[in-house]
């Protein structure tokens, strides 16, 4: 049975090389929102040809997941948590690096301001309910970070609930890991001044993209400083090993869907998974087909 491998890279993985460093960081000044770290072409002609190469390998370790699942609730998961501010691109993530997988075997949830409901709970109760099955890839578009990010930032909770916070998402997300869920948290990075460009674009007089902006955007933007220091401390307070930060460059497109594939595909290939073996008499089954 062919295995399929990642290309090589020229020195590390990607997934060691756009790994937040633990500890304290500066959103602005340690990352760069334009790099393309460890990209094997030469720019985004080379783009549809790198994604090509990864698409077969996440088609077939996503498959090997969702197989140990069917039988199997003890079998492994992922959960991939996408969060950037507006316009970084986590609608685009799922539709080009996600969308290169078989989509039974994703669940993507979208987070959006808690319901009444939700808030009669504690802040992750719904974040429970929304975690992956056995052998499926969860996506979260936004997440429980929402809560020490929007919340922090707008004054929605007190200092002290923020800092309690901290601490539940790490014991929350040590006690994931230890369920059997693999989990990869993507900080989708881009600039100030590319967020202006595609919130421009979003208003172009053709109208395409209205439906995609939100006047209130422009009313986060202005807090962008305040967003910034909030999500340094989100990487800095909650990037344990067991659910460690990945620093996505995002103000390329093409690179932040290829990075996000690519890292996805590298932790699905150290999962060490394989096909589940036949649960009925292979050699009989075969001669039952033959003979029908």
């Amino acid at each position: 049975m062919r295995t399929h491998r990642l290309p090589p890279l020229r020195s590390a993985s990607l997934s060691a090389a756009l790994r937040c460093p633990q500890g304290v960081v500066d959103v602005v000044r340690d990352f760069d929102p334009r790099a393309t770290t460890l990209f094997p072409g030469r720019g985004q002609e080379d783009a549809r040809a790198q994604a090509d190469l990864v698409r077969p390998i996440l088609d077939d370790l996503q498959g090997r997941l969702r197989a140990q699942g069917v039988d199997d609730p003890h079998a492994q998961r992922v959960l991939l948590v996408l969060q950037g501010m507006d316009t970084s691109g986590k609608g685009g993530v799922v539709r080009h690096a996600i969308a290169m997988m078989d989509p039974e075997g994703v669940r993507v949830h979208a987070f959006k301001a808690p319901t009444p409901v939700e808030r009669e709970h504690d802040f992750l109760w719904r974040v429970r309910r929304a975690l992956p099955e056995p052998g499926i890839i969860g996506v979260f578009d936004r997440s429980h970070y929402e809560d020490v990010l929007v919340q922090r930032v707008e004054h929605m909770a007190s200092p002290d609930e923020i800092e309690r916070r901290y601490g539940a998402i790490n014991d929350f997300e040590r006690e994931v890991a230890a369920s059997g869920t693999r989990v990869v948290k993507c900080f989708l990075n881009i600039s100030r001044a590319e967020q202006k460009r595609r919130l421009a674009q979003r208003l172009d007089p053709s109208g395409a993209k209205y439906w995609k902006y939100d006047p209130g955007d422009l009313d986060v933007r202005a807090k962008w400083d305040e967003y910034m220091a909030a999500y340094g401390l989100a990487l800095q307070r909650c990037n344990q090993d067991e659910a460690p930060w990945f620093v996505i460059p995002s103000d390329h497109r093409w690179y932040r869907n290829w990075a996000v594939a690519r890292v996805l595909a590298e932790t699905l290939s150290s999962m060490n998974l394989t096909w589940p073996p036949a649960r009925f008499d292979v050699a009989r089954e075969r001669e039952r087909v033959a003979n029908s």
